[in-house]
């Protein structure tokens, strides 16, 4: 036999010359693997050159990587404040901020509510601090964190009041916008001109207008470092080790002028909170991700669209997400004034007495506007930048974790229920931490609190879950991979 000859090989056509099922099978299933080989490696191609250059690209393909690779395809350069070694008054600052002989019980500094170590918030999950003579004192609010206020304004009310120097009369400001239609808060929208809320200060209620004031509040307050007097400070002040450094800084007479011995003592501790990095650092993973140095992962990333999604989350009304037109990093706050309606804090001894109730810019602890009510419940928005490692939220400390605080704004139209307690026949009582007088100034307007009872909530469980993935990034210390 000649086994060299091809007639002695089986033909791979049939008689009638056409291939048969089985191969034609085979040779389709050849062809769409190389099709789909071809077009996953196009796809690849593609989108490598989509990252080496973004701004060839169009809108909907740059969010399409955006989503795949997770990397900002429009990354920002930020202004972070200079980075300088720090003044001599600030070290004085420094040096005060942490001076426990300051207190009437010899034990508690600026430090003890405001840890380096927890972004200069409480070091524990307490709603309120204990502070007095005896630490026996319970305080009215969780101390907030010190951290970002290098830029916050004074206190104004209505449109931006800017630089003046000329005495403002917040009563005469808070008649003229009694009248006036509240701003809706939207995210990545500017608020309709003028915004007509309360806006800038320092404190829950914006009582202070400068870190120089801020400082001094504890300093005298019963409940807190409880000196008696100012006087007693400036007392205190005189026997520290560091007295010469006032000397040196501001002359000898200073020792024998107690209020300007405090007022530069003050001023010490506020350039020190502005001067030292660790007040504003702008090293979170976010910051990271605009300046194009790092990737969200899927989850961080759809919680930022939820975050920014005004019809969704709509945290961005009031907790600004983007960089300023002129790259300063956002502050995560309109430093504006909100009423919620957050549930009472039993936890909170003032709450005991059932006729107590803290009102924020209409008091109990600020004066002036407690006759303007159309601002009663009302405290200011703060940063939410490391408010993920924060263990009270809120200006009564009421929840202890952001799927709490998550919830809240989810659940307190929808389901009223889940949030607030019952009365005696079974009712719901809701905004109970408010008169039901100033029921009416609580946000009903802006997402997610535009939902009624019974509708379906505005986010879904995963929606919060990554929401808080993405208010993780916002945590400072983002290095390699960690923070």
């Amino acid at each position: 036999m000649n086994h060299s000859s091809d007639a002695t090989l089986p033909s791979p056509l049939p008689a009638g010359g056409e291939p048969g099922p089985a191969i034609a099978r085979r040779s389709r299933r050849k062809r769409l693997a190389w099709s789909a080989a071809g077009i996953a490696l196009a796809f690849v191609v593609y989108c490598a050159y989509a990252l080496i250059y973004p701004e060839r690209m169009p809108p909907a393909v740059g969010a399409i990587v955006e989503d795949l690779t997770g990397a900002n395809p429009h990354p920002v350069h930020l202004l972070r404040p200079q980075n300088a070694p720090l003044s001599a008054v600030a070290l004085l600052g420094k040096q005060i901020f942490f001076d426990t002989s300051l207190s009437a019980s010899g034990t508690q500094s600026c430090a003890s509510c405001h840890s380096p170590q927890h972004s200069y918030g409480p070091d524990n999950a307490f709603p309120v601090q204990l502070g007095g003579a005896h630490l026996n004192q319970a305080g009215y609010r969780p101390p907030p964190s010190l951290t970002y206020l290098y830029r916050q304004a004074p206190f104004s009310i209505g449109p931006d009041q800017g630089d003046t120097d000329a005495p403002v009369d917040m009563t005469q400001l808070a008649s003229q916008a009694a009248g006036m239609q509240r701003a809706q808060k939207t995210a990545l929208a500017a608020p309709a001109a003028p915004a007509m809320v309360p806006q800038g200060g320092l404190f829950w209620d914006g009582r202070a207008d400068t870190l120089q004031d801020q400082a001094l509040g504890p300093l005298t307050n019963p409940v807190e470092m409880a000196n008696a007097t100012p006087e007693d400070v400036a007392r205190k002040l005189l026997q520290t080790r560091y007295v010469d450094q006032f000397r040196q800084l501001f002359g000898p007479a200073i020792v024998g002028n107690p209020s300007l011995l405090i007022s530069e003592a003050m001023f010490a501790v506020g350039r020190y909170q502005i001067e030292d990095p660790s007040f504003h650092a702008f090293s979170s993973k976010y910051d990271d991700w605009l300046e194009g140095k790092a990737r969200l992962t899927h989850a961080e990333l759809h919680g930022l669209q939820l975050f920014n999604d005004k019809d969704k989350a709509n945290c961005a009304g009031c907790h600004l997400s983007q960089p300023s037109k002129d790259g300063l990093p956002p502050l995560f706050t309109d430093t504006q004034y909100e009423a919620l309606g957050v549930p009472r804090n039993p936890a909170i001894p003032a709450n005991k007495d059932p006729t107590f109730f803290d009102m924020g810019v209409c008091g109990p602890f600020r004066h002036d506007l407690a006759q303007q009510t159309q601002y009663c419940g009302m405290f200011l928005t703060p940063t939410l930048r490391n408010a993920a490692q924060r263990k009270a939220f809120f200006h009564n400390g009421v929840y202890h974790d952001l799927k709490q605080v998550m919830d809240f704004y989810n659940l307190r139209n929808t389901a009223p229920e889940k949030i607030y307690p019952r009365d005696a026949a079974g009712k719901v009582r809701k905004y109970d931490d408010l008169p039901a007088q100033y029921h009416a100034n609580v946000d009903v307007g802006d997402a997610p609190f535009d939902r009624k009872f019974g509708d379906q909530p505005a986010m879904n469980d995963q929606d919060i879950q990554d929401i808080i993935a993405f208010m993780k990034t916002l945590n400072d210390g983002y290095q390699d991979g960690k923070s």
